[in-house]
């Protein structure tokens, strides 16, 4: 697969940072038994592997700006570039020795995505797509699931955590969900859950709660394997409501409507 000059330079950030992170999940499962835990660990982790992608981004192009999960947003010269950098997605994962989770980088062009790419250092699976170009693993070009019934289909989602999210919500999502398809995973990556879904693995997904460094380089990747990303209003302001949705055509207008569907009281269920 011939690579672009843009997407050599994303993918020498993000395997940099990915050695470290490597490097660093084996010392994470060591520090399992201790009684403190590796927080404090992972968290340093986290923000080296940042600082790497910053550092690798910025030497090739010094004036793009960045949105960063750890340090914000970092003004540049040019206003028409942003790169959109999750060092760590799937921290919780890291943090318990579970060996799924990435690297997550992705492009803006004058407020449009154009660019993704999504690496888990553990398996060695690179994903990356720009924009008219296709979605890649590694050298293998991606298209999303064929399935067109919701019955047939197995679908990811986030499940919301302590103190984060609406949990009676999403359980009657859930509900829904569960009975229209024939399997729910929680896997504790958005961007992986996206690049599931771009590689066919998955058949849809949604999440709620999401930031934008989250979700951004895996909607590229669904859009260039031929798939569909909408928020879970069925329009296109991911970033400013926080939710995703994504599948092919059928199968993310179905699961949409399974997600948002009213939920029915003993009250109601029995009213003529």
């Amino acid at each position: 697969m011939a690579r672009s000059a843009l997407m050599n330079v994303m993918v020498q950030a993000a395997m940099k940072a990915g050695r470290g992170l490597a490097r660093d999940f084996g010392e994470v499962q060591n520090l399992q038994v201790s009684v403190k835990g590796p927080g404090d660990f992972v968290s340093q982790a986290d923000r080296k592997a940042e600082k790497t992608i910053y550092e690798e981004l910025r030497r090739a192009r010094p004036d793009y700006g960045f949105l960063m999960e750890e340090s914000g947003v970092v003004e540049g010269g040019d206003s028409q570039h942003r790169w959109i950098i999750d060092p760590l997605d799937g921290t919780t994962n890291f943090l318990h020795g579970i060996p799924h989770f990435a690297v997550s980088i992705a492009l803006e062009r004058q407020g449009q995505l154009v660019a993704g790419l999504v690496f888990n250092p553990v398996t060695d699976e690179l994903y990356s797509a720009e924009r008219g170009g296709g979605a890649y693993l590694n050298d293998r070009r991606l298209r999303v699931a064929a399935r067109r019934r919701l019955s047939d289909c197995v679908v990811g989602c986030g499940v919301p955590h302590l103190g984060r999210g609406d949990h009676g919500e999403f359980l009657i999502e859930l509900r829904h969900v569960m009975g229209d398809v024939v399997g729910v995973r929680r896997q504790g990556s958005a961007a992986l859950d996206l690049a599931y879904v771009a590689a066919g693995r998955l058949d849809g997904y949604w999440e709620r709660h999401l930031s934008a460094w989250d979700m951004a380089a895996g909607i590229v990747l669904v859009r260039e394997a031929g798939g569909f990303v909408t928020d879970l209003a069925d329009g296109h302001d991911m970033f400013g409501r926080g939710d995703v949705i994504a599948g092919n055509e059928v199968v993310r207008r179905d699961l949409a409507a399974a997600v948002r569907r009213p939920f029915k009281t003993s009250k109601s269920a029995a009213a003529p």
